[in-house]
């Protein structure tokens, strides 16, 4: 009886699995938009946080103030990267019922 049921939550296990790299190909191509500094800077990146695209307002660019520049850009790629963790998170947790499993997102 008992292997039986573990033979059953196997399967459910490997489905899941399938089902689990199948999303991660998908969110890989997916992409999210950070934009920062008031609309100035957009950053696009994609699911495996890549940079896609990058848009600078050229009113910004000042050759004498190239710091406040750096630091929209940094905060842009942070923005994004968070923005991927949570599509990420967010699309694990539907697939896993909320589950928190260990190495996953």
């Amino acid at each position: 009886m008992f292997g039986g049921n573990m033979q059953g939550m196997m399967k459910k296990v490997q489905k899941m699995q399938k089902e689990m790299q199948k999303l991660q190909e998908e969110l890989k191509k997916r992409t999210v938009e950070a934009t920062v500094g008031g609309g100035a800077l957009t950053l696009v990146m994609n699911g495996e946080k890549n940079a896609e695209s990058v848009h600078i307002d050229p009113s910004i660019v000042d050759p004498e103030d190239t710091e406040m520049l750096e630091d929209l850009v940094a905060a842009a790629i942070n923005e994004a990267n968070k923005k991927v963790d949570e599509m990420m998170a967010q699309e694990m947790g539907k697939l896993t019922g909320g589950m928190k499993l260990p190495g996953m997102f």
